[in-house]
């Protein structure tokens, strides 16, 4: 039945060419099937891991936003895109009831981050935004699937030494985020696929904005720079 399909849809393929196309098709959705399936057991696994560290960094964040701090972000590549999302959820909540509130990508500035990074260096990028606009009773979030972006070590330091707390979103082993003393939580998703990794941090931030809420429900109405 697939052959005569397949030979309606292209009837100068032989039959050797039939087989080999249906083959292919069979190959990848096999593929697309085990791909799904990976994701599943990475964020399984992470969650029963982790779930207990996630909650403690919820609840720093909302301490945080208690106190009249911000939510700072950062990352490279993608994980700027992880970083403009997660300050995105917090400043326009998808959720009607849920205020905004503050949070800042600190990757998201081309003309900032090309000029830091051409005059300086772009180690530099991070950390001087940070000491110009930081404040000690801010919290940064950093992105990075290695671990091991000198950039984000570099800002992780920093905000330690402002008095910050730091969380990082990292996989793999954790890399250099998950051995300096500048980053006071670490969540690692062990995996060593990029695209597992970033699958399970998008979970996992989502999941750490309804925690947040859910830790300020009882005080939205008096939250410092909450809209």
């Amino acid at each position: 039945m697939t052959d005569d399909i397949l030979g309606g849809l292209y009837p100068f393929m032989d039959s050797d060419e039939l087989r080999h196309k249906r083959d292919k098709s069979e190959a990848l959705r096999n593929s697309v099937i085990q791909k799904a399936a990976e994701s599943v057991s990475v964020k399984q696994q992470f969650f029963a891991a982790n779930s207990d560290l996630l909650i403690e960094i919820a609840t720093a964040l909302a301490d945080t936003y208690t106190l009249g701090g911000r939510l700072l972000c950062a990352g490279n590549g993608g994980s700027s895109c992880d970083a403009a999302h997660l300050s995105l959820e917090f400043m326009h909540p998808v959720t009607a009831g849920r205020p905004a509130l503050p949070a800042i990508n600190l990757s998201s500035d081309n003309a900032m981050i090309t000029a830091i990074a051409n005059d300086v260096g772009f180690d530099h990028v991070l950390p001087r935004q940070l000491g110009a606009i930081g404040q000690p009773n801010d919290l940064l979030v950093v992105f990075s699937t290695s671990g091991c972006s000198s950039n984000i070590s570099s800002a992780c330091e920093k905000a330690h030494r402002m008095g910050m707390k730091v969380v990082a979103f990292t996989g793999n082993q954790g890399g250099d985020l998950a051995k300096t003393p500048y980053v006071d939580y670490c969540l690692i998703v062990e995996s060593n696929s990029v695209h597992r990794i970033q699958e399970c941090h998008l979970a996992c931030y989502h999941i750490l904005w309804d925690l947040v809420h859910t830790l300020l429900a009882d005080q939205r109405m008096r939250l410092p720079g909450s809209y």
